[in-house]
């Protein structure tokens, strides 16, 4: 996770105070993990699951489980459930938007960020004033190939293990989050990262 990532889920988590129980979805340990965000410190219990095995974590634990069926929670469970870079990697993301849901309280702040895209066309590629950006618009004139001015920057294929969707900012925002109210959606980064969040009503 870069830091710009993590500092835009530390603000997202910051406007209001967490003091509840809190889930993270995908959860590795170490500096990465969301876990160990000054804003849960005064989380009551701090919970992770992560598909491949169970690990220690500062102030909390990763359990082993499948977020496509999160049976070792009762409905309703978490006030925070936090969820990043994982659903591109999760055959049945649906199952596992679900399943947050299902586990989030009334009045709980679900906060998910994936791998997007947004745009199209040499914006997408490069600041317009930039040497790139000058390269790019010179090429996309004296070429017949679409890529340019059509085509959108997106993250690499990155396999752990498998590696199967991107989303667009309409994705996190009817899909991911629907149902919820207060819904914001923050691009972060280029390729962009898209981080939507909202609270269960």
């Amino acid at each position: 996770m870069t830091p710009a990532v993590y500092h835009a889920f530390e603000e997202i988590c910051s406007l209001s105070p967490i003091h509840g129980r809190v889930l993270e979805v995908g959860a590795v340990p170490g500096p990465e993990s969301l876990l160990r965000m000054a804003s849960l410190r005064a989380a009551s219990l701090k919970v992770g699951i992560n598909m491949d095995t169970a690990f220690p974590a500062d102030g909390g634990e990763i359990i082993q489980a499948n977020a496509n069926r999160m049976d070792c929670f009762a409905s309703a469970s978490f006030d925070c459930v936090v969820c990043n870079a994982t659903l591109e990697h999760d055959r049945c993301f649906w199952k596992t938007i679900a399943e947050i849901h299902r586990v989030t309280a009334p009045g709980g702040l679900i906060v998910i960020g994936v791998p997007g895209y947004a745009g199209s066309g040499l914006r997408t590629f490069a600041p317009k004033r930039s040497v790139l950006g000058i390269v790019l618009r010179v090429l996309a004139k004296i070429t017949t190939t679409p890529v340019l001015r059509e085509g959108t920057v997106i993250l690499g294929e990155h396999n752990y293990p498998g590696d199967y969707y991107r989303f667009s900012e309409q994705a996190v925002r009817e899909v991911f989050l629907a149902g919820l109210v207060g819904v914001s959606v923050r691009t972060v980064l280029t390729p962009p990262r898209l981080i939507g969040w909202g609270i269960k009503p």
